[in-house]
C-alpha cells in the first residue's frame, strides 16, 4: 500500500512487494489485509471420535458441575471397551474446557474488595509441621496463630499447639498489644473456640464475645467451606511459610538450640517481612483505637473431681493428681500449654497440656503407693504405658518377665517405688550397670547400688590405637597383584 503511492504503475509497485500483480490488485480493490481476507479455519479434517456420546456426555456434565472430564472419559471407556483409546484423553478434555468456556454453567466471581486502614483484621491458625522444624534434633510439631491487617498486609504470630480458645486468646492479644492499637472488626474461619454450631442461636461463644467486647472490636466469620472470604489471611499463610522455608534454606539448618531460639526467629523474620510495608502501616496505626489498659486473662477456671483411679478429665483429656486427693473437687487453671491444679486456695501442681483429645498423662509418683500394695493391678492397667519413665525402666521389666515372670509386676514396682522416694535418676544409673556387668536385677541389687560411683558411662577407659596407613597400602597393593593376575589368565 506504501509503494502504491510512490511508484508510478501498480505492476511495479507489486514488484517490489514481491507480489503478483493480480493479487495486488485484488488487495487494492477489497482495501483489506490479506490477515483479514483469510478466512477461519471451522471445518474438521476428520471424523468427530466423540459424535456418538458427546449429548450423553454434555447431560453429565449439566447435571454435575464437580464432574471431571478424565473421569468421564474413563466412565465411557469401561462402558464402551475398545471403543475409546488413552491416546483420546487429551482431545475429550479440550472438549470439554471449549463446552466449558462456552455453553457451560456460570462460575462463581470473587469480587476483589476495596480495603481501608485500620477497618478489618483477620485471624487463623496454620500447620507449621511440614517444613520440618527440629529442637535439639526432635521434631517440633505445632501451629501458628497468623494475625494480618488486610489493609497494609502487616503480619504477626504466636506458636501455639491446638486450635483452643486459649490459644487464640493468647495469639490475638499478642498481635494486638504488638500493634499497639486496635482496629474495628475481625474476621476469622469457623473455629470451634470461637463460632458456635449453625443449631445455636448464638453466632460466637460466650467466651470469644467476652474477648471481643474487652477489645471494642466487632466479630465476623466466613461462611462454611468458604475459605477465599478470609482470603488475606490465607495468603499470607501461603507466603509465609515459603518466606520461612527460604529463610532456613539460608541459615543452613531447620534445627533450633531451644523454642526461644526459634521465637527469636520468628520475630526476626516478621520484622523483615513488615519493613516494606511502612508507608501503609503508618496509614492504619494513625486511625486505630487505643488499646485497653490491661489484658484479658489467657485462662479459664474449671472444676473436677478426683475420682477413684486418681485421675481427673481436662479438656477431654486424662491426668493423674497425688491419690491422697481422691474423692476431692479441685479448681483448674487451664492455660493454651498448660494447667495449674488449686486446692484450699494453695497451687499444688502445674501439669502440661496434652495436644489432641483422648490422650493421658500419669504420673507414677501419685499412684506408686497403691501399686506396691496391689501389684495384680499393674499387669492389665490401663494407663500402663505412662508407667516406664526411662527406656531402661522398659528393658528391665522386659527383663523381669522374661527372668521371673511370676514376680516380674512385684518386682518391678518395688524399682519403680524406689525411684518415686529416693531419686529416679539415681535408680536409672543402677539399673545401666546391672545392665553393663550382665547382674541379676531386682528391687535389692539395685538400691545396693545406687548411689556408687562405679558409673560405666564415666570411668569406663576405651582406648583405640592409632591408625597404621601402611597396613592400606598392603591391602591395595595386594588387590592390585590379584587383579592383574586376573586380567593376564
Amino acid at each position: 500500500m506504501e509503494l502504491r503511492n510512490r511508484e508510478k504503475t501498480k505492476i511495479v509497485a507489486a514488484a517490489k512487494a514481491g507480489m503478483d500483480e493480480k493479487t495486488a490488485r485484488k488487495y487494492v480493490r477489497l482495501g483489506k489485509l490479506p490477515s483479514q481476507v483469510k478466512k477461519p479455519h471451522t471445518w474438521r479434517n476428520r471424523p468427530d471420535p466423540f459424535a456418538d456420546i458427546w449429548d450423553e456426555a454434555k447431560g453429565l456434565l449439566n447435571n454435575n458441575a464437580g464432574l471431571e472430564a478424565k473421569s468421564l472419559f474413563n466412565y465411557f471407556q469401561r462402558r464402551d471397551p475398545g471403543k475409546f483409546s488413552d491416546g483420546q484423553l487429551r482431545t475429550f478434555q479440550r472438549r470439554v474446557k471449549r463446552w466449558r468456556a462456552l455453553e457451560g454453567p456460570a462460575r462463581e466471581v470473587f469480587f476483589p474488595q476495596i480495603h481501608f486502614p485500620g477497618v478489618l483484621c483477620e485471624s487463623d491458625f496454620t500447620c507449621m509441621n511440614s517444613l520440618g522444624i527440629t529442637i535439639r534434633g526432635f521434631p517440633f510439631g505445632h501451629l501458628i496463630y497468623h494475625f494480618v491487617l488486610t489493609y497494609s498486609n502487616w503480619e504477626t504470630g504466636t506458636i501455639c499447639f491446638s486450635e483452643s480458645f486459649e490459644s487464640l486468646s493468647a495469639g490475638f492479644q499478642n498481635a494486638l498489644w504488638e500493634l499497639g492499637g486496635v482496629p474495628r472488626r475481625h474476621r476469622t474461619d469457623r473455629l470451634s473456640a470461637a463460632v458456635h454450631k449453625d443449631c445455636n442461636p448464638e453466632e460466637f461463644t460466650q467466651r470469644y464475645q467476652d474477648l471481643l467486647k474487652h477489645y471494642g472490636i466487632k466479630g465476623e466469620k466466613i461462611r462454611g467451606g468458604e475459605a477465599h472470604e478470609n482470603g488475606d489471611v490465607e495468603q499470607r499463610h501461603h507466603r509465609f511459610k515459603n518466606a520461612l522455608d527460604q529463610a532456613l534454606m539460608l541459615r543452613g539448618s531447620r534445627d533450633f538450640k531451644s523454642r526461644e531460639a526459634y521465637e527469636t526467629f520468628l520475630r526476626k523474620l516478621y520484622s523483615q517481612l513488615n519493613a516494606g510495608r511502612k508507608d501503609r502501616f503508618q496509614e492504619e496505626l494513625r486511625v486505630l483505637r487505643r488499646i485497653p489498659a490491661r489484658r484479658l486473662d489467657d485462662f479459664r477456671w474449671l472444676e473436677a473431681r478426683v475420682n477413684p483411679s486418681s485421675t481427673i478429665r481436662v479438656a477431654k483429656n486424662t491426668y493423674s493428681l497425688h491419690s491422697r486427693l481422691i474423692g476431692e473437687v479441685v479448681r483448674v487453671k487451664l492455660y493454651a500449654e498448660y494447667f495449674e491444679v488449686h486446692y484450699a486456695q494453695k497451687k499444688i501442681d502445674r501439669i502440661p497440656r496434652l495436644r489432641g483429645e483422648g490422650q493421658h498423662y500419669i504420673q507414677y509418683r501419685h499412684i506408686i503407693d497403691s501399686l506396691v500394695r496391689k501389684p495384680g493391678a499393674f499387669e492389665n492397667y490401663r494407663y500402663k504405658a505412662d508407667l516406664f519413665p526411662t527406656v531402661r525402666f522398659r528393658m528391665v521389666y522386659d527383663y523381669l518377665c522374661a527372668k521371673r515372670p511370676a514376680r516380674a509386676n512385684k518386682e518391678y514396682l518395688a524399682i519403680l517405688y524406689l525411684a518415686a522416694t529416693v531419686s529416679e535418676s539415681e535408680v536409672d544409673k543402677s539399673l545401666h550397670m546391672l545392665f553393663e556387668n550382665e547382674e541379676v536385677i531386682t528391687a535389692a541389687t539395685v538400691k545396693e547400688h545406687m548411689g556408687s560411683t562405679n558409673d560405666p558411662a564415666i570411668h569406663r577407659d576405651v582406648h583405640i590405637d592409632p591408625v597404621n596407613p601402611g597396613h592400606y597400602d598392603v591391602l591395595l597393593g595386594t588387590s592390585l597383584r590379584r587383579e592383574m593376575a586376573h586380567v593376564q589368565q
